[in-house]
């Protein structure tokens, strides 16, 4: 199949050798075999490459996946910080979705570089972002030590929460419903309405502990809420009879 040829202006160059000569430069800068043609949508591979060069492009492009929600992060919050006013305006020009963006935001702000692992995964990250530093440091040890997945620290941790709580699994949520006048487990059902104002940070733990838990964001709070309410009443705390 021929390739589309745009001619430039004379003596100029031609939009397909601009554009060749960028997806080059792409190509040495991601250290991608120079046979294999990076585009926006797909990696455009030769007849025939040895195994050992596709299985490299192969670990270089799990790397970049990764990178780039820290690079995300990183730069969300630096938008944050230096175009206060600007910065919700620069990303609704591009085809990032916000709320991505707040979640690696938060995990970023989390971690500064110092600390970030480069033998783990952003997931592994913000699997623990919501720990206290001394127990993320903790986790991420262990984590590394033991070369444990991301689906592994997981279950570690909740095994870990259960014990401390002297709790078995904790229940699957619910997943249904809008987060609207939902229907809590052994509830009434009555909606009431509650104003909140959290700060950013505090917003975006939450938003990230719902989605951890497949939960919308308010029935996750009312769990959260249940939970903490049976704590105290356990406790022997004074609570009207």
């Amino acid at each position: 199949m021929s390739e589309p040829l745009v001619r430039g202006k004379k003596g100029g160059e031609s939009r397909v050798t601009q554009v060749l000569s960028q997806e080059n430069g792409i190509n040495r800068r991601l250290g991608l075999d120079r046979t294999v043609i990076p585009r926006r949508t797909g990696l455009q591979f030769p007849t025939q490459i040895p195994f050992a060069n596709w299985e490299s492009i192969g670990r270089q492009l799990s790397l970049i996946a990764d990178s780039s929600a820290w690079w995300l992060g990183d730069w969300l919050v630096y938008g944050e910080k230096q175009y206060a006013d600007r910065y919700r305006t620069a990303i609704e020009r591009t085809s990032l979705d916000y709320q991505t963006l707040r979640n690696y935001a938060w995990v970023a702000r989390r971690f500064g570089l110092p600390r970030r692992r480069d033998k783990l995964s952003f997931a592994h990250h913000a699997e623990v972002a919501a720990l206290s530093v001394p127990e993320q440091d903790l986790w991420l040890q262990r984590a590394e030590q033991h070369a444990w997945s991301r689906n592994r620290l997981r279950k570690e941790l909740r095994q870990a929460a259960a014990l401390r709580n002297g709790e078995g699994e904790a229940p699957s949520p619910p997943t249904g419903g809008d987060g609207g006048d939902s229907e809590t487990s052994g509830g009434s059902g009555l909606a009431v309405k509650l104003q909140l104002s959290p700060s950013q940070e505090q917003l975006e733990r939450w938003e990230f502990a719902a989605r951890k838990q497949n939960c919308d964001l308010v029935n996750w709070m009312v769990l959260a809420l249940e939970k903490f309410a049976r704590e105290v009443t356990q406790e022997g705390a004074g609570v009207p009879g």
